[in-house]
């Protein structure tokens, strides 16, 4: 992967990952700030890389200060100004580069953490670590920009954290969709993925009913409206939830059997019927990953087979997920990954469209399950296990039929593409859960029932607005409330903000520490007779993983450790004639294969080698390993 350094400290990355890179603009003009920007309509308002920013909301900062705390969240501007202000308090430590340009252009930020002194991020041990992939799941890119902060400020002061940063990589991208993050925050809007307009309820049209703020205040609430006519009497499918003595809490009932309809703000632009159907965006960049990626709904002709609605036009359409797939391609040392989501909450882990005894193998999911224990060990979340059959089945049954649910699938998931493709350690975690912090009814879900009653009891009933009559343009009478979609349902209030990005943070944190550690011993020579030697060179793996999951040997995306002999070529040049000879092993390469260092073995690999000549010579021996390093020992002949 090439890269330029630049003065400011940034370093621009080409995403096609080939020779082609650009310089990165001091002056930077970010596309939103850019009154020649292209922009485009829908109903009446503009979208775009200019698009009109209307709101500003207590919850967010917008300007950044003069100290990073977690008591808000943080625009994508913020987060790059501690970004480019780490990599200039940093520089032996930080490298920060623009991986790729989002849909709308805006830049993506990524940061390499290493000492450079103890050699090139490639060659060593690795993590990755996302936020930010879908546009309204801004949690994760806070509980990124907290493990940036937690790693720099602690390298130097913590033993555990210097070694770590001394003898591994950790790579930190906290906005994989800027686009998303910014309509999100700056807007009434609350998509769930990329902006690239899109034909949701497949009409032909794109974008052309969205939800909008009908009382001004910023923000997207829900609408019930009391069925009166015999055909919305038909309709309705939602009665207050008698649980509850307040009448807040909606109910979900089959249609004809409930006493109100329920829609989100706003209005029926395109006159079908419905509302809000097609709002701004719709593609999912966690269903555009290749590996089992299927056509979006209406994409298989033949009807009959699986489709997954989000998908893209094909896998990697999206600059923003094929971004992060190639540049992982060409980073091979990556042992360990979570890109993160909001809001089950769980640790969520492969794989996604079958069971994991039948398609994993044993060892590696022993090694996640293992995971899936540490994650919780630090989050407490209800749930950790793989998406296919904990994910789909974790409320066990129907809420409105009693039927128990069975495992579902979900087609191109970052975790399938993770190990089956990647053959790593890949988490997409989710994190918060609409309130939802304890069963206060014993029925062993989680749901809106106790969302309310925790609203109610520790956050003094902010997350709720109270049901308020309004005069709806097309409804007539109805009431506007609901939780607050944003800073409770989404992501939580902001006293709660560090806590859940600590957390999973530090869990980030501790697989980063069981990565792979090769523990390399200086190099044996042994004479065993005239201008005979023995060169030996042991290592052991003191990690917490094997350089190697079984699948990743499988896709052949990791080579077997391999050790070599290098000395001057003028001294092995020729046959006979040469100086120095490798003897053994006899292979062509001269290369001792050693294939692949689990968790706690240790290893040796023997050359023999003849040397003419009573003349000292110098060489070095090599130790190169996947995912394990790369490390390089000097000894002498003599």
């Amino acid at each position: 992967m090439n890269k330029i350094l630049l003065a400011a400290g940034l370093t621009f990355v080409s995403t096609l990952a080939i020779a082609q890179v650009e310089p990165f603009k001091k002056e930077k003009v970010f596309p939103e700030k850019d009154s020649k920007a292209k922009f485009h309509t829908v109903s009446g308002e503009r979208h775009g890389p200019s698009f009109f920013k209307k709101f500003t909301f207590p919850e967010v900062e917008y300007t950044p200060g003069e100290q990073l705390t977690f008591d808000k969240y943080h625009t994508v501007d913020v987060m790059y100004h501690w970004y480019e202000k780490w990599a200039q308090e940093f520089p032996e430590i930080v490298d920060l580069y623009v991986i790729g340009y989002s849909f709308e252009g805006r830049p993506i930020y990524q940061m390499t953490l290493t000492n450079k002194k103890t050699g090139k991020d490639t060659d060593k041990p690795a993590a990755y670590f996302e936020g930010g992939r879908h546009s309204g799941e801004i949690t994760s890119s806070e509980s990124i920009l907290w493990l940036t902060q937690h790693l720099l400020e602690n390298y130097g002061k913590d033993q555990e954290i210097t070694h770590l940063i001394d003898t591994k990589t950790i790579y930190l991208r906290p906005q994989n969709n800027p686009d998303g993050s910014n309509l999100y925050l700056f807007t009434e809007q609350r998509n769930r993925s990329t902006v690239r307009p899109h034909d949701n309820d497949r009409d032909g049209l794109l974008d052309e009913d969205p939800e909008e703020d009908l009382d001004g205040d910023g923000i997207i609430y829900q609408i019930r409206k009391k069925a009166v006519t015999p055909e919305e009497k038909e309709k309705a499918n939602f009665i207050i939830d008698p649980e509850h003595p307040s009448g807040k809490l909606m109910k979900r009932v089959f249609a004809g059997k409930g006493d109100y309809l329920l829609y989100t703000e706003g209005i029926d632009n395109d006159g079908d019927g419905d509302y809000n159907e097609d709002g701004i965006g719709g593609l999912d960049l966690h269903r555009n990953y290749p590996e089992n990626w299927r056509p979006d709904i209406g994409g298989d002709l033949t009807g009959r087979a699986y489709t997954q609605y989000g998908a893209g036009e094909y896998p990697l359409s999206e600059p923003e997920s094929r971004s992060t797939v190639l540049w992982m391609l060409s980073h091979a040392n990556i042992s360990v990954v979570n890109s993160m989501d909001t809001r089950v909450p769980m640790h969520l882990r492969p794989p996604s469209t079958s069971k994991s005894e039948e398609r994993m193998y044993p060892s590696d999911l022993a090694i996640y399950k293992e995971m899936d224990q540490l994650g919780l060990s630090f989050t407490a979340y209800p749930w950790a296990g793989d998406v296919y059959e904990t994910y789909s089945t974790r409320y066990k049954v129907n809420s409105m039929t009693g039927d128990p649910l069975k495992p579902s699938p979900l087609f191109g998931h970052g975790p399938d593409f993770g190990y089956f493709y990647f053959g790593s350690i890949w988490y997409g975690d989710e994190l918060w859960n609409n309130g939802a912090m304890k069963d206060y009814n014993g029925d062993g879900i989680y749901d809106d029932y106790d969302a309310l009653v925790w609203d109610e009891e520790e956050n003094e009933g902010r997350g709720f607005k109270s049901w308020t009559p309004m005069n709806h343009p097309q409804l007539g009478e109805v009431e506007i409330g609901g939780f607050h979609p944003k800073f409770f349902g989404q992501n939580g209030p902001t006293w709660q903000l560090e806590n859940w990005a600590k957390k999973q943070a530090l869990f980030n944190l501790a697989m980063a520490k069981r990565l792979p550690e090769l523990q390399v011993s200086e190099p044996k020579v042994k004479k065993t007779g005239k201008g005979e030697y023995e060169i030996t060179l042991e290592w052991t793996n003191v990690g917490g993983l094997p350089v190697a999951l079984e699948q990743a040997k499988l896709v052949k995306i990791v080579q077997e450790d391999r050790v070599s002999l290098d000395f001057d070529k003028e001294l092995t040049k020729g046959y006979e004639e040469a100086k120095v000879i490798i003897t053994s092993p006899d292979l062509y390469d001269k290369t001792i294969y050693s294939g692949y260092t689990g968790k706690g073995e240790k290893k040796s690999a023997t050359f023999k080698v003849t040397v003419k000549g009573e003349e000292e010579v110098k060489g070095k021996i090599k130790l190169s390993s996947t995912r394990g390093g790369l490390f390089t020992k000097e000894f002498t002949l003599k």
